[in-house]
């Protein structure tokens, strides 16, 4: 019996139509990206475990897919010794495997896989900085699109594979890049047409300064993570995380004021000043803020709005200045569209010291959810044949072959039905493809040409025939 096929979980195949969608918006990001003066890189599609193992916080690690060294890798029993209750801890939950656990089970896996798939785009480039250097010339505007996969819980807007497109400047302190990302969200959004666009901005000093004047700073990691979860699990749901972790009901108390932040930029940057008074790191943040939210709102946006979410986290643990998030318009069910941020030293884990940057990154597939449920999508996306000549037979074929190298040289979508097969069937074929003309007939240089949605038909020499079609 014939197996029936089936892809993976978190994956699918796109149609031609879905496609040319795709393309669309992706050649709407290229073109913004480069009139930004980005540059294109791409990177392989998987890396050495070491180079992904470790940057993302223990929640990532656990979401990177291993690559298994060869195929029959398990064949030679020789090369490879299986901890001895393998059996048990592949029934366990995660949170439930011990210290002690946890250390055989990384042991076992270091032995069976040295690659994994790149978890996200950001690693991978500062890699390629270091790697590069020497032929880079910074400060160093790149972008990237490419997929990236992870282990996660498939779900409406959450695959396991999907493509990341990202614009990051490395080798720059200066937050005018920041200032430059905003207007960079803005603009590709303009072009698509989508309004009521948030981009959420927060600083990861201010969210350490937090953690500092609540006596919180040796459980950074825990409140961030746990923070980046509110509009998942809801404030009582992050509080019971936090005590979890071991933050203490008077550190709780103190930062209830972050679940009620109202007013203007300007405002929530007055009570955060208020509130972070004796912290260092915490207004150095706050004078970050007050740059990038102060220039931006001078030069303006065309569709999408810039607000300050203090709860706003991004778990990922490289960020240490501006990060950014970004939502889609009220009224559509859909987790973030984007998101990025300021990254100091990423770069320093691969041996090369202060070398700052910042990106961000515009989630392709849930930004093509967003426009489909918004049906903004022009008609002329679709990538379509323009007109079909007729097959008659192979006389009427070479001649047909001979004007379609013409039409093709005047980039028109054009081609011929292969085969002499009956004429209402390839009537039915141009129509089920939404092909809008066929050439029915060639005589004497003349060429019969209809138009299916009108069922005009007109008589034209191959001079005017490319000019209709045109």
């Amino acid at each position: 019996m014939a197996q029936k096929p089936s892809i993976p979980k978190g994956t699918r195949d796109f149609s031609p139509v879905e496609v040319s969608k795709r393309n669309y918006i992706i050649s709407i990001m290229r073109n913004h990206f480069e009139k930004y003066g980005y540059q294109p890189i791409e990177t392989p599609s998987f890396e050495n475990s070491d180079t992904l193992m470790g940057k993302y916080g223990e929640e990532g690690d656990r979401l990177i897919f291993k690559i298994l060294n060869s195929g029959n890798y398990f064949y030679n029993k020789n090369k490879i010794e299986l901890p001895t209750n393998i059996e048990s801890l592949q029934l366990k939950d995660a949170d439930s495997i011990s210290f002690d656990e946890r250390i055989e089970l990384n042991r076992f896996t270091n032995l069976v896989s040295e690659k994994a798939l790149r978890y996200d785009l950001t690693v991978p480039f500062a890699r390629y900085v270091v790697q590069h250097q020497g032929e880079i010339e910074f400060p160093f505007k790149r972008y990237q699109i490419q997929p990236v996969w992870r282990a996660d819980r498939p779900q409406k807007g959450r695959f396991r594979e999907f493509y990341q497109c990202d614009a990051d400047v490395v080798g720059s302190t200066s937050l005018w890049q920041e200032v430059e990302l905003v207007q960079l969200y803005d603009s590709v959004f303009a072009e698509l047409g989508l309004e009521g666009v948030t981009i959420k901005i927060n600083n990861r000093k201010i969210l350490s300064g937090i953690a500092e004047v609540i006596g919180a700073s040796d459980k950074l990691i825990d409140f961030t993570v746990a923070l980046d979860k509110l509009d998942k699990i809801g404030e009582e749901g992050v509080k019971k995380e936090m005590l979890e972790k071991g933050i203490s009901e008077a550190a709780l108390q103190k930062v209830q004021p972050l679940f009620s932040f109202t007013g203007t930029i300007q405002e929530k940057i007055n009570q955060l000043s208020d509130l972070l008074s004796t912290s260092e790191e915490g207004k150095k943040g706050i004078e970050e803020l007050r740059f990038i939210c102060d220039n931006v709102t001078k030069l303006g946006l065309q569709k999408a709005e810039l607000d300050l979410d203090v709860t706003l986290a991004r778990g990922l643990n490289y960020y240490t200045g501006a990060i950014f998030e970004v939502t889609a318009p009220k009224g559509v069910e859909m987790g973030s569209i984007g998101g990025g941020g300021r990254y100091d030293d990423l770069t320093g884990i691969f041996g090369l010291k202060n070398m700052s940057g910042v990106g961000i990154s515009f989630g392709l597939d849930r930004i093509y959810l967003v426009l489909e449920q918004l049906n903004l999508f022009p008609e002329t996306v679709i990538t379509s044949t323009k007109v079909l000549f007729l097959n008659f037979g192979e006389s009427q074929a070479f001649e047909a072959m001979k004007a379609i190298q013409q039409l093709r040289a005047q980039n028109i979508k054009v081609e011929l039905y292969p085969d002499t097969a009956k004429i209402d069937k390839q009537f039915k074929h141009a129509e089920r493809r939404a092909i809008p003309f066929v050439v029915k007939e060639i005589s004497e240089g003349k060429f019969t040409l209809k138009n299916l949605q009108s069922g005009e038909q007109i008589m034209v020499s191959l001079d005017e025939l490319v000019a209709h079609l045109q």
